[in-house]
């Protein structure tokens, strides 16, 4: 006999187990699928480096035992130049908080079923009204939420998500130790997270060193595969050997140790998702493009996708005649524009302009960022075209008409 609850989660990384969490606060009957064996989680999932912010954590209700180390700067590099802004943040263990997320959400009450491969959804009469998984078990709810991130095997089925292969971004982390933080050549990166934006390491994105406590850091890159990577890119070489070739290149690796074992890999697509929910249906995190656009996080953003999903659920759900209809459950979609994700067009656009100039354009973006003051940075990140015209030149016209005919040949 087949299983039945209020809601059914496929995936357990943070936005499916936060929806299950507060939903489970609520006292919904929900149950979460997961992929990997419980005894390993997370392993092939364990893909984030983990930045995030204070805010997430108050917001959350997240510990501090998940924390690998708390930042106090933000350090942005260009191949010649950097820019600092005080920023308070969190690098996060992401295997502990994964696991607190899960250990939470059953003590709250939530039902968590591991080595449970979800791999199409369950119709009726046109509509979802349960989630196939190993094969040919089937559990069936009131409402489906599609967690898997881009593989996205019930949104896919759907026609909820449109992910493109234009759009999506690669990166690749490793753990070092024995790291030259202070290097006389580069900012002292002691309590930061920093961001190199330069296109002879990561053509078409960014790399990154976050600090994790004494000579230790979580050491990567990524990029989105489209035209701006195709242009600066070196024939042959591939993820692993961008990262190579950085730190081969940079003194601050200089006697640093890679630790193979913490090796961290992962892809998300940087794009303004068309729709995200349906009859009895909802898709949150990366299974909809919910990373930041310019600088990759996506542990907050998920979370709040998380809560937004929750939020409708309960308004779903609560009355003596639930209604989980497309266009009660449209209200995530209205919170996820007005307060997970708000301005992505601008911020987008931002985004595609960003990866689009020439290295020594980035240099001149520090020295724009240290003229126009501290809040700069925040307006930017924010989406807001003022704070963006201040920052522009006579020289960025050519980069402005191309991305102008880019988006005509969209």
């Amino acid at each position: 006999m087949s299983e039945r609850f209020d809601v059914v989660v496929a995936g357990a990384g943070p936005a499916g187990a936060q929806c299950a969490r507060d939903l489970a606060a609520r006292d919904y009957d929900v149950v979460v699928l997961e992929t990997e064996p419980e005894d390993q989680f997370p392993r092939q999932s364990n893909k984030s480096t983990a930045g995030t912010f204070p805010s997430m954590m108050a917001s959350f209700s997240i510990p501090d035992d998940v924390v690998m180390h708390y930042t106090d700067n933000v350090v942005l590099e260009s191949p010649n130049d950097h820019y600092v802004r005080e920023q308070a943040g969190a690098v996060l263990e992401f295997a502990d908080f994964k696991r607190f997320l899960v250990r939470d959400g059953r003590e709250r009450g939530a039902t968590y079923q591991f080595d449970a491969r979800v791999t199409a959804p369950v119709m009726d009469d046109g509509e979802i009204v349960g989630v196939r998984y190993n094969g040919d078990e089937e559990v069936y709810g009131d409402i489906m939420i599609d967690a898997t991130g881009p593989a996205a095997p019930l949104a896919q089925e759907l026609d909820v998500c449109d992910l493109e292969r234009e759009h999506q971004a690669i990166g690749i982390e490793y753990e070092f130790e024995d790291l030259t933080l202070d290097h006389p050549d580069y900012p002292d990166l002691h309590g930061a997270m920093m961001l190199r934006l330069d296109h002879d390491l990561a053509p078409g994105g960014y790399s990154w060193i976050f600090h994790t406590g004494g000579d230790e850091a979580k050491v990567g890159l990524c990029y989105i595969q489209n035209d701006s990577h195709r242009a600066y890119a070196k024939d042959g070489m591939g993820i692993d050997d961008y990262l190579d070739y950085w730190i081969e290149r940079d003194p601050r690796f200089d006697g640093a140790t890679k630790l193979e074992e913490k090796q961290h890999r992962g892809s998300a697509h940087i794009q303004r998702p068309e729709s995200m929910s349906t009859d009895n249906f909802m898709a949150i995190g990366d299974t909809v493009p919910t990373i930041d656009p310019l600088w990759g996080e996506g542990i907050h953003k998920g979370m709040k996708s998380a809560r937004a999903a929750a939020i409708t659920a309960d308004a779903s759900l609560t009355h003596s005649r639930p209604d989980t209809s497309a266009e009660q459950l449209a209200t995530y979609e209205e919170l996820w524009h007005e307060d997970v994700a708000p301005r992505m067009n601008a911020r987008l656009m931002l985004t595609e302009l960003l990866y689009l100039v020439p290295n020594e354009r980035y240099d001149q973006l520090m020295a724009d960022l240290r003229r126009t003051g501290e809040n700069t940075l925040e307006k930017l990140n924010s989406g807001n075209k003022l704070a963006m015209t201040k920052l522009m030149h006579l020289s960025d016209l050519p980069t402005l008409a191309k991305y102008a005919r880019q988006r005509l040949d969209v």
